[in-house]
């Protein structure tokens, strides 16, 4: 998926789509997931939380503070300095702190952010959210039905690519 935490829509796809997706397919093992961020340039605090959670990432807590900035979005989005915000949820994800700070700080993950957004952009990106299931692309918050479907659907084909067993 390539996200901008500051995006309303993938915070609309994250409400309501996430949990089920993850719930269904990704714990069972059939599907794996993974974010790209793609912080867009209107959205003032994209690329700060986008390192927030990079810099969460690094210590093993992506996960959670994926699903914090996306929760408290309404309260940092149009803050000036979202720092203090970002901070509190770091704090409560259990990140080492002074690691953590050192590494916002000194902006260490914005290459690998930037390497997300060139790494969408080619692959087609120009909008947020968009998702990558197998060979299908699906722009905006779609339902969870979209996703059911066409994971259900990319999945029957990679079954069906494999052929069928012998018969005995």
């Amino acid at each position: 998926m390539a996200s901008d935490f500051e995006c309303p829509f993938c915070k609309m796809w994250h409400d309501s789509t996430f949990a089920p997706v993850v719930q269904n397919y990704v714990r069972s093992g059939k599907i794996r997931m993974a974010y790209l961020n793609y912080p867009l340039p209107q959205h003032l605090n994209a690329m700060p939380a986008a390192e927030a959670a990079m810099c969460a990432a690094a210590q093993g807590k992506f996960w959670p503070m994926h699903d914090s900035l996306f929760a408290q979005q309404e309260k940092w989005a149009s803050m000036r300095d979202a720092s203090p915000v970002f901070e509190a949820m770091a704090s409560r994800v259990g990140a080492a702190m002074a690691d953590w700070r050192q590494c916002v700080s000194r902006h260490s993950t914005a290459p690998l952010i930037q390497a997300d957004r060139d790494r969408a952009g080619r692959a087609g990106v120009r909008s947020t959210p968009t998702f990558f299931v197998g060979d299908k692309a699906i722009a905006g918050a779609a339902p969870y039905a979209t996703f059911r479907d066409t994971i259900e659907a990319v999945l029957t084909r990679a079954t069906a690519g494999r052929g069928k067993p012998p018969a005995s």
